[in-house]
């Protein structure tokens, strides 16, 4: 007997408010509902304790509890969200309820699937991260517009790494691209000194909330 979607649920690390560190809006307040479990270990990963644990709770309480916050603005993250089935229920759900919603991802699951309501932030591990080889470069066929990319840098040999990528699939002309650097790992501005030396069409990045609050959980 199939599930029918009042009784789907998803496992959640953590449903919180805050303002969003990272992407297009970053510095809006924001919801954001992490989700448990990934399928890969990056190098620099802040977010581990959402490896395990967490707790099985229905879409529809998930949805209550966002709505208590009053906010327009929604991220689903994790972890890896897309590990979960679910997930892609939830993020519809999300944008019928009328809220601006998007999607924290690694890239290493299919993009193709989500609503295309759905603003996807999607990574590609540099090398640095250890995790290069999970790359699903069949995502790039499917991002647009309103889409974006993020790098996420430990040195300079990230840099190089991207410049390439960048190259080989013309990601600028497809949707936004960020560059972030591994927190504590590389000098944003020594980043933002080849990014401007190389005239490369994308937008440096910190992470507003480390710079706010450090690596407090929740925020």
């Amino acid at each position: 007997m199939s599930t029918s979607v009042s009784t789907q649920a998803l496992r959640v690390s953590e449903i919180f408010y805050s303002l969003q560190g990272e992407a297009r809006h970053a510095g809006i307040p924001t919801v954001f509902i992490r989700l448990t479990g990934c399928p890969l270990r990056c190098r620099y990963c802040d977010t581990a304790y959402a490896f395990t644990g967490g707790k099985s709770l229905a879409l529809d309480e998930i949805l209550s509890r966002v709505a208590g916050f009053n906010c327009r603005h929604v991220t689903v993250t994790g972890g890896e969200p897309l590990a979960q089935k679910a997930c892609l229920v939830l993020l519809r759900r999300l944008c019928d309820a009328g809220y601006e919603v998007s999607l924290e991802t690694s890239g290493a699951l299919d993009i193709a699937p989500v609503d295309a309501r759905v603003c996807r932030v999607m990574d590609l591990k540099a090398p640095g991260s250890a995790e290069a080889s999970r790359n699903r470069y069949d995502n790039i066929a499917h991002l647009t517009a309103h889409d974006q990319v993020k790098f996420v840098l430990s040195d300079r040999a990230d840099y190089e790494w991207m410049k390439d990528i960048l190259r080989q699939y013309d990601l600028a002309s497809r949707c936004e691209v960020l560059v972030q650097v591994a927190w504590g790992q590389l000098d944003p501005a020594r980043v933002g000194d080849w990014i401007l030396e190389d005239k490369l069409p994308v937008r440096l990045q910190v992470q507003l909330h480390k710079l706010l609050w450090g690596d407090v959980a929740g925020r």
